[in-house]
């Protein structure tokens, strides 16, 4: 999502904020060492998957928008999908016991209605087997290829419209104030001349 966005949109500090945030409710696993079961509202793909988290982590990172060097509402949104991308993509995972994306509103779990992503084993010596490899080669064909793919149609599409706008001769300052907006929309409405 930020590759596709950009660095003028998307801070370095706010892409490693979204990459940490990502991945943070899976530091529910160690809900097992605490001898928290799998199927309670604080084990693996409860509490920490849910909207609600979700929407914690991002109100966090709107309050710390300015060291994140992003506007709080560009932190917010960024943080929230990339944390709730996370619960949404292991509810297409074919094993478990679903996500609490309703949590603290509702304790039932959901898949989703469609799940061909292989579920990840948990622990690293598992990951690493060859039913891991095969984890990995599902994520890479039901999640990365299609991100990348989002990714470049984006970034093909800024640099389309980078190009337009710097075609139209206009410095770089009145586009960053919006005076290209105004002045599109009034040549527009203008009769042209034959």
């Amino acid at each position: 999502m930020a590759l596709g966005l950009g660095h003028d949109f998307i801070s370095k500090r706010l892409l490693i904020a979204g990459v940490v945030a990502s991945v943070v409710p899976d530091l529910d696993v160690l809900a097992f060492r605490l001898g928290i079961p799998y199927a309670s509202e604080f084990g693996h793909r409860g509490f920490s998957h849910s909207l609600m988290f979700a929407l914690v982590i991002a109100v966090v990172g709107a309050r710390l928008a300015r060291s994140l060097r992003s506007a709080p509402k560009r932190s917010f949104w960024f943080l929230f999908l990339a944390v709730a991308s996370h619960g949404m993509l292991d509810a297409f995972t074919n094993g478990g016991l679903g996500i609490a994306f309703l949590w603290p509103f509702s304790d039932g779990r959901f898949f989703a209605p469609i799940r061909p992503i292989e579920v990840s084993p948990i622990g690293l010596s598992r990951f690493l087997s060859l039913r891991g490899m095969s984890v990995l080669w599902s994520e890479v064909q039901w999640v990365w290829l299609p991100s990348l793919s989002a990714a470049v149609v984006a970034v093909a599409f800024r640099h389309y419209r980078a190009l337009t706008l710097r075609s139209t001769g206009l410095p770089q300052k009145a586009r960053q104030t919006g005076y290209l907006e105004r002045w599109a929309s009034k040549s527009a409405e203008r009769p042209r001349k034959p």
